[in-house]
C-alpha cells in the first residue's frame, strides 16, 4: 500500500501522525509525508520519503485580524495557502501514486488533492479539528476549490467521506462533530522510547502528591501581543508554590522568576510529560489535546489553565467529562488544583477513562483498517 501523509501546524501535529506513520512504515507500506520543511525533522529516522511541499499557514494567518475568533481559525485551516499547497503537491502525488490519504485533522491540502485523484482520504486526530464544524468550513473550502478550478462540495460531511481516526473512546471523545464512522486505537504512551527520567525525580519525596505543570510545544514560540505565556508560567508557579505536594514544571525554556517557587516546586525546560504522568496524580496543563491525551492514558486528573485556540473548548470538554477543571483565571491556580486532587469523583472518573483506552486496539491494528480502506473493503 502506498500512503500519502500530509501534516501542519506544529510539532503536536505531528506528534499526533508520527505513531501512525511509524506504524505503517512497520508494515512495509510505502508513505510519503508532505509537510512544512520546519516539521519534517522527526520522520527522519523512518523508511519514508519526506517533501517539504506544504505552505506552512502561518506565513499568511494573522490572529490579530479582525472578525470573529471562528472565521480566524478558518483562516488558519483552509486560508489561501491552501492554493500553494496544492499546486505544488498534486504533481508530486500523481507521481507517487497513493492508494489512501492520511492528513492530520487540521490540514486540507491532502483532502483536496484526494478527492482530486478519487483517492479515499481520513484525518488523523487533531486537537483544533475536534472542534470544527465542518458546515461553517465548507464555505471557505470551496473558495478554495473556486480559485483552483474544482467543483464544489456540496456536502460539508466530505471532509469525513471515509470516516476519521479517534485514539479516545467514544465516550470520552473530543470531536464535537463526529463523523459518520470513527476508526478508534490506542496511541503508544511514549513518543520516545529510550527517554528515561531524570535520577533526581526518584528522589523526590513521595509522601506528598506529585504535581506535573506543563505548557506544551506550542506556546512556548507564541508571539507576546497573541498571549502572556511567562504571566500564564509565572501564575501556575506561583500557585503551586502554595500546595503541600512535590511540583514538576516544564518551562519549555521561557524564563521563570526563581524566587517565585518554593522548594518543592522544581523547574526544568523539559521533561519526559508521558513517563513522568505515570507517578503523578495532578497535570496542571495548558489544554492541548496531546497532553489531555497523555493524561487520560495515565490516569492523572488535570486542572486546565487553557491559552488560546482549541485549548479553552478543550478545558471545557475536560470538565464535562468529570477528568478535571477549569482553571477560570491565573489568579485560581492553587485554589483548583486543591480541589482537583481532593476530589474522589475526579480520580475515579479518570481512572475509569484510562480502562476504556486500554480497550482500544494498538496502534499498529489501525493499519488493517486502513488497507481496508485503500483497498475499497470498508
Amino acid at each position: 500500500m502506498r500512503v500519502l501523509v500530509t501534516v501542519t501546524g506544529s510539532s503536536s501535529h505531528v506528534n499526533a501522525v508520527l505513531p501512525l506513520v511509524s506504524a505503517l512504515a512497520a508494515a512495509r507500506h510505502q508513505v510519503l509525508v508532505a509537510a512544512p520543511a520546519q516539521l519534517l525533522g522527526p520522520f527522519d529516522s523512518l523508511p519514508v520519503q519526506r517533501e517539504p511541499l506544504l505552505t506552512d499557514p502561518h506565513t499568511t494567518f494573522s490572529p490579530q485580524a479582525e472578525g470573529p475568533p471562528e472565521r480566524r481559525a478558518f483562516d488558519l485551516f483552509a486560508g489561501s495557502h491552501l492554493v500553494d499547497s496544492y499546486r505544488a503537491l498534486l504533481p508530486v502525488a500523481r507521481a507517487f501514486a497513493p492508494d489512501l490519504v492520511m492528513r492530520d485533522g487540521g490540514e486540507f491540502t491532502g483532502y483536496l488533492v484526494a478527492e482530486t485523484l478519487g483517492l479515499p482520504h481520513l484525518a488523523a486526530p487533531s486537537g483544533a479539528a475536534n472542534h470544527l464544524n465542518p458546515a461553517a468550513l465548507q464555505p471557505q473550502l470551496n473558495q478554495r476549490r473556486t480559485t483552483l478550478g474544482l467543483p464544489a462540495e456540496d456536502d460539508p460531511d466530505a471532509i469525513h467521506r471515509h470516516g476519521r481516526l479517534d485514539c479516545m473512546p467514544p465516550e470520552f471523545s473530543f470531536a464535537r462533530h463526529p463523523a459518520a464512522r470513527s476508526y478508534r486505537y490506542r496511541q503508544p504512551t511514549e513518543i520516545d522510547p529510550g527517554a528515561v527520567l531524570p535520577p533526581w525525580v526518584a528522589e523526590l519525596p513521595a509522601d506528598r502528591p506529585l504535581v506535573v505543570a506543563a505548557i506544551g510545544t506550542v506556546l512556548p514560540g507564541v508571539p507576546h501581543d497573541v498571549l502572556d505565556v511567562p504571566a500564564l508560567l509565572h501564575a501556575i508557579v506561583a500557585g503551586l508554590a502554595e500546595l503541600d505536594c512535590q511540583a514538576v514544571v516544564a518551562t519549555g525554556g521561557i524564563p521563570v522568576e526563581r524566587e517565585r517557587a518554593a522548594g518543592h516546586v522544581h523547574l526544568v525546560d523539559r521533561v519526559p510529560q508521558p513517563m513522568l504522568l505515570r507517578c503523578a496524580q495532578l497535570l496542571v496543563t495548558h489544554g492541548g489535546y496531546n497532553s489531555i491525551r497523555e493524561a487520560v492514558g495515565a490516569a492523572v486528573p488535570m486542572a486546565v489553565l487553557p491559552g488560546f485556540g482549541d485549548q479553552p473548548a478543550n478545558a471545557d470538554r475536560v470538565e464535562e467529562l468529570g477528568l478535571g477543571r477549569r482553571i477560570p483565571s491565573p489568579d485560581e491556580v492553587a485554589a483548583v488544583c486543591r480541589q482537583v486532587l481532593d476530589d474522589p469523583k475526579v480520580a475515579a472518573r479518570s481512572r475509569h477513562a484510562q480502562r476504556r483506552m486500554l480497550c482500544l486496539p494498538p496502534v499498529q491494528a489501525t493499519v488493517s483498517d486502513l488497507e481496508k480502506i485503500a483497498s475499497g473493503g470498508a
